[in-house]
């Protein structure tokens, strides 16, 4: 509540009339019927602005534009929005408190006081990006079919007897060899950035550091995070967040308001500034139908993503409703909100239902405050969309777009047609005379060739699929038939569990499959998000060497949400998501050219043929097991130490200065150069002059594409800086790990080896310098540009940064000179990063394009920046040969015109700090 100055006070009232000291804002007494007419989604908003109206940030006029929804939702209108809290993973959580260290910097060389740069906003982070599979497979169980005691899905539940079998002490106690080594490797790497996230837990308020080992973010959110409903000082109000991750939507699945925004937003946010957002449109999506019993909960969301990418729902909020919603547990509705990215809206909502509450209740003690139920609105939504649950089929996802659906059937069929396709998004450019091309190798000193499709990585991976126990049990009670058959997986095959909570490897153990999936090579190998966000680790080197030497185009099949290119692994070209009982599947065939129907998964021992059908568990099978393993005592358990679990942590020391003492030897966490120079004089907006184009790209160029999470090359330009600090390869790390360091980062922007760049005509991370005509590194490119005072842009087409919420995807261009970007479109967080960092988004207007204009990208491009700047606004791009033509500069607000003015967000918030 923001004090005596709120005009909306009269609306607080007792949650229950017994205990007056329990209160909250009953927007009912508005007593406006336009309240009543509210998505619910928006009225979280609409609390949000009654709760925190000022006069200030929040104004009783905004107010007034949210209850005006219905009208203003077509109009642009923006609205402050400040969420209860902020969520973190370390990938971009390090370079948030590296921000936050450096403004402290700054703010004392102004004059200002240093502790003002402080979490006023509740903040989490989670340490899961840094785990890598580096080992995998390394221990056999030696297990006998037919002997284990645990799965007994006919027998019914008995609480009271289950938890007398699960009490025992449970720290992540299903250790592997492979786990053990890989969490080692990890804090040995990281090291240096753990400690300087320690010291953040210390330095600043307000911040929890969730250590590593203990799970990925958004899973943790979902089961141990996340209130639904908030409680400060007795008053309630709804739980809400954004996140420095795009993922961050997986709890609205759970009724929580949320969404990823750029790392440099979200540390605004942390400093108490409100997101400005444009009043979204809400897109009511009706479910109805019951699922067939052989349906996964990730073939209905890679069904949805395909649907509502193909009608178009970016920059909305979708909401979920009808009596199909009845059918799907919070795990399920938190799949289908997890992938929200890739169906391009802001926001995937389930309101607030009882199956909410209930799951509260399961995974401890979180449940509502009494009386709150009263208060959920029933809300019914005209459908925009909809979708028949009894109509979708098994299926996949890719091989190169989580939003490229393929029906199980027609895998096979699809491959072949990619195979023989153009290069793009479904095509691999292979000549039809090597369609079938095998390449022999030897591997642990048996013989074995590969061929196009064949897999090499099969990854059960990602929050999107390992918080749902029923494709986690599914995939075990599948490994349980398969080995009862005889099957097995191929050994030179990279097989990884990587559980997103210790609650999975919990019920994954007692109830008996975990042996299972431990035979066919599926041990857990980490808690955290590896393979999904490219920590896949390297491939045996005779796999690496058959795929070289007979060009293949390998395969990967994951349980994640993004299959990019060159994401995954740089040797697997075509990378499909799928259901993790699929992964296994396609583990066991070792090749995605396969039709389930008519060809026998594998031959046993015995010659005996094996259908998929044969050892497919039933969603009847499924519920028995989950209904008897899945109970409160194991989330319980898993997490009251979560925070306390991991030994190294606790024994790491820090230091405890308010002031971050750089080492200027350190090649991970490195002062950045953002607050160099800065005073509190603004400087009026610099007009682009004569720039030349960097990079000329085309369609999708993902953040993957910008800012690589993965491993350093050798020959990369951050390799060649890193062996100059000393380093050898085997430390370089990945970019990822790295992103505390604007030297390696920088180096690393447009890195990806499969960036395709027009003025190359190929897949590399070079490109022209036009001057000289050279062709090298981008990085070398831009410096060498830099040095010359030469302004520079960037070409691209439609969805420029689509992908994952990375910061530096904005950061790493604007160290390169990028002055400004020119797309067809923006994927809606990049462009907000953009923007944060004073890089200037210019879109084309509609029907106009790069093709359509004739650039080649060779031109020289300048634009004059006006001192008077509107949100939206047209301004003249005016070319060296005499051509000029008029595109929109997408700052889309008054408050992102503040930031560019600024020099970007975090200059605006140093000034503002260092001001009061």
């Amino acid at each position: 509540m923001s004090g005596t100055t709120n005009p909306f006070l009269h609306l607080v009232e007792a949650l229950d009339p017994k205990d007056p000291q329990q209160r909250f804002f009953n927007l009912s007494k508005l007593g406006d019927p336009r309240y009543e007419r509210l998505p619910f989604s928006v009225r979280v908003l609409l609390e949000s602005a009654v709760r925190n109206c000022d006069g200030f940030l929040v104004k009783k006029e905004d107010v007034e534009s949210i209850l005006n929804w219905k009208q203003t939702q077509a109009q642009t209108v923006e609205v402050p929005f400040r969420p209860s809290r902020v969520i973190l993973q370390d990938f971009t959580g390090v370079p948030a408190v590296v921000d936050f260290a450096a403004m402290r910097d700054a703010v004392t060389q102004l004059g200002g006081d240093p502790e003002k740069i402080n979490p006023v906003c509740p903040a989490d982070l989670v340490i899961d990006h840094s785990i890598q599979v580096d080992f995998n497979r390394k221990r056999d169980t030696g297990l006998t079919p037919h002997t284990h005691r645990g799965y007994r899905a006919s027998r019914p539940a008995d609480e009271t007897k289950r938890k007398k079998r699960v009490n025992r002490s449970f720290c992540f106690s299903h250790r592997t060899d492979s786990l053990q080594k890989n969490q080692d490797l990890e804090f040995d790497r990281n090291k240096e950035r753990f400690q300087f996230l320690k010291w953040g837990s210390k330095a600043f308020r307000n911040m929890r550091i969730i250590p590593p080992g203990s799970g990925i973010v958004h899973q943790v959110n979902l089961e141990y995070l996340a209130r639904v409903v908030f409680n400060q000082d007795g008053l309630y109000y709804p739980d809400s967040l954004v996140g420095t991750d795009s993922h961050t939507t997986m709890i609205d699945g759970l009724g929580v308001l949320g969404w990823g925004v750029g790392g440099i937003e979200a540390e605004a946010v942390m400093l108490g500034q409100p997101i400005s957002m444009v009043l979204p449109q809400v897109v009511g999506y009706k479910l109805y139908g019951t699922p067939n019993k052989f349906i996964t909960s990730t073939d209905i969301v890679l069904t949805v993503t395909k649907h509502l990418r193909q009608v178009g729902v970016v920059g909305k909020f979708v909401e979920f409703f009808g009596p199909g919603v009845s059918q799907l547990s919070i795990a399920d509705r938190a799949t289908i909100a997890n992938m929200c990215p890739e169906y391009g809206a802001t926001a995937a909502f389930f309101p607030v239902d009882d199956v909410s509450v209930n799951y509260l209740e399961q995974t401890g003690e979180r449940g509502t405050p009494p009386g709150f139920s009263e208060h959920v609105p029933r809300l019914k939504l005209n459908p925009w969309g909809h979708m028949d649950l009894s109509a979708v089929v098994p299926c996949c996802s890719g091989p190169k777009r989580p939003q490229d659906r393929i029906a199980v059937s027609d895998m096979k069929s699809d491959f072949d047609s990619c195979l023989a396709a153009k290069q793009g998004f479904k095509g691999f450019a292979v000549a039809p005379e090597s369609h079938h091309a095998s390449e022999p190798f030897q591997f642990n000193g048996a013989d074995y060739s590969l061929s196009h499709g064949s897999v090499v990585i099969a990854a059960i991976t990602s929050c999107t699929n390992t918080s749902n126990p029923s494709v986690m049990l599914g995939a075990g009670l599948l490994a349980k038939k398969a080995v009862e058959a005889g099957l097995s997986v191929k050994p030179y095959i990279k097989t990884s569990l990587s559980p997103g909570s210790g609650v999975v490897t919990y019920y994954l153990k007692e109830s008996g499959v975990m042996d299972y999936l431990f035979k066919l090579g599926f041990e857990v190998v980490g808690y955290g998000c590896m393979t999904c966000i490219g920590n896949s680790g390297p491939l045996p080197e005779p796999v690496v060497e058959a795929i070289t030497k007979g060009d293949l185009v390998a395969a990967g099949i994951l349980s994640g949400n993004r299959n990019f290119e060159g994401r995954v692994h740089p040797n697997t070209r075509a990378n499909y998501l799928a259901s993790p009982p699929l992964v296994i599947a396609y583990a066991i065939a070792g090749t995605v050219r396969i039709d389930f129907d008519t060809e026998p998964i594998a031959v046993n021992a015995q010659g005996k043929e094996v259908f998929l059908r044969d050892i497919w568990p039933t969603r009847e099978e499924i519920q028995a097991v989950e209904r008897e393993f899945v109970i409160p005592s194991m989330f319980k358990e898993v997490y009251e130490k979560i925070e306390k679990v991991n030994e190294r942590w606790n024994a790491l020391s820090a230091p405890s200065d308010k002031l971050y003492p750089w080492d200027p030897k350190s090649t991970y966490i490195k002062s950045p150069p953002f607050f160099t120079g800065l005073t509190m004089a603004l400087e009026p907006p610099r007009s682009i002059t004569d720039a030349y184009v960097l990079l000329n790209l085309g369609d999708s160029v993902t953040t993957d594409h910008i800012s690589p999470a993965g491993n350093i090359a050798r020959s990369s330009s951050a390799a060649r800086y890193l062996t100059d600090k000393g380093l050898s390869p085997r430390d370089f790390n990945s970019y990822g790990s790295r992103r505390g360091n604007d030297a390696v980062m920088a180096r690393g922007t447009f890195a990806n080896i499969r960036l395709f760049n027009k003025f190359l005509n190929k897949q590399a991370p070079r490109t022209l310098h036009l001057p000289s005509g050279e062709t090298m590194d981008v990085f070398d490119a831009a410096e060498r540009y830099q040095q010359a005072g030469s302004h520079l842009v960037i070409l691209a087409g439609k969805e420029y940064g689509s992908g994952s919420s990375r910061d530096w995807a904005a950061k790493g261009p604007f160290l390169l000179g990028i002055k400004a970007v020119l797309a067809e479109s923006y994927e809606r967080i990049h462009r907000s990063n953009l923007v944060g960092m004073g890089v200037i988004p210019l879109e084309y207007l509609p029907g106009v394009t790069a093709e359509t204009l004739g650039l080649t990208g060779r031109e020289r491009y300048s634009v004059v920046v006006p001192e008077l700047l509107e949100p939206r606004m047209l301004v003249d791009v005016k070319l060296d040969t005499g051509k000029s033509f008029q595109v929109r500069m997408r700052f889309d607000t008054d408050v992102e015109l503040t930031y560019f003015l600024n020099g970007g967000i975090l200059n605006y918030m140093i000034r503002k700090m260092s001001g009061k």
